[in-house]
């Protein structure tokens, strides 16, 4: 049996779906829900719609999550029980609506947050301005079942603002939204107020030194650390080391996160092909159904699309099929280009002899 306050819980972004989830858990003794804030290396803080607190996760629990190659992350939902000590113990996990996630260069899962409604894709109108970037952004969120809203963040300070936000307006699928944002002016709360209804969870992703600390200050007032960027190449620096929770005068929630250095899919190819809205549309209108949008005559996609936009989609589609090999069939593939880079550097070695 579990304890839900739903009154108190929420404010906390708790809806009728979580709630249902969580009643089904099958549990030996009582228990509270509770939220994961922040995740630290060893323990937990998690909100049970009270006060914060510090807990442990049960080995039990957490081998269930490594076997099923699950983890815990910041915006779970958990059932929270203390032991004849008073030390809070995480005895279960509601499965989460959504999952926003990425994989490692080697291949593994790395969850960035959990029970998102909107992702909050913040960039910068000066050196961090990267429209291929954006467009990766917006396709990985959209895989999790997460609304994208881009923000463009030093209006104030671009020199080029103008020009760069026409072209992200002109480069993206008119579903997406626009924001362009001055991360310190009060107007930013304004512009991002309608997706901050009460009960909503946000996550800002970006790189470092986009101005999402400084965002999460202006919406929430919860004093982040903020620093500046290089003055060489315009890249931020770490200032924020770890994710964590806050709340808007609004009612709804907001996740901080680090910057994102790389930000590689965690979705199947057919699922991030779908996030191209254009793309997809204009491959009806191919003259061949397998065409690839490469050479092909009568090809609909490359007639419209940006070049520059449908290289990010062929690139995207690749990083996804390889995610989707076996080792062995990487193992097969790496053999296959070096014997194909050997054949070249032969040919032209015999060519200069």
């Amino acid at each position: 049996m579990i304890d839900i306050n739903l009154e108190t819980l929420r404010a906390l972004g708790l809806t009728p779906t979580i709630a249902s989830r969580a009643a089904q858990l099958d549990l030996d003794t009582d228990a509270r829900l509770a939220r994961v804030t922040e995740v630290q290396r060893d323990c937990l803080t998690l909100h049970d719609g009270g006060a914060e607190q510090q807990a442990r996760v049960l080995p039990r629990l957490v081998q269930h999550l490594q076997a099923t190659a699950q983890q815990l992350t910041i915006g779970d939902w958990v059932a929270m029980q203390a032991d004849a000590h008073g030390q809070p113990w995480v005895v279960d996990r509601v499965a989460p609506i959504t999952e926003i996630a990425r994989r490692a260069n080697d291949g593994r899962r790395q969850p960035l947050a959990s029970n998102v409604d909107t992702a909050l894709l913040v960039m910068g109108l000066d050196d961090d301005f990267n429209a291929r970037r954006m467009e990766r952004y917006i396709a990985m969120v959209r895989a999790c079942d997460v609304a994208p809203v881009v923000v463009l963040t030093k209006l104030d300070i671009a020199p080029d603002a103008k020009a760069r936000i026409a072209e992200m307006c002109g480069r993206l699928p008119a579903t997406v939204p626009v924001l362009p944002v001055n991360g310190l002016s009060r107007q930013a709360s304004i512009d991002i107020a309608p997706w901050l209804p009460a009960g909503q969870t946000l996550v800002l992703l970006g790189s470092s030194g986009a101005g999402k600390s400084t965002l999460i200050n202006t919406l929430t007032d919860a004093g982040q650390a903020t620093g500046g960027v290089r003055k060489g190449d315009g890249r931020g620096r770490h200032t924020t080391t770890a994710r964590s929770m806050h709340w808007c005068p609004q009612g709804s929630c907001i996740i901080d996160t680090p910057g994102l250095r790389t930000f590689r899919p965690d979705a199947d190819a057919r699922t991030l092909a779908a996030t191209f809205e254009d793309v997809q549309a204009l491959a009806q209108q191919c003259r061949f159904r397998d065409c690839r949008h490469e050479g092909e005559p009568g090809c609909a996609v490359r007639a419209r699309v940006d070049a520059d936009r449908l290289d990010n989609y062929k690139k995207l589609m690749r990083d996804a099929q390889r995610n989707e090999m076996t080792t062995l069939e990487r193992i097969e593939l790496r053999g296959k280009w070096k014997a194909i880079h050997k054949a070249g550097n032969q040919r032209a070695r015999d060519k200069r002899a």
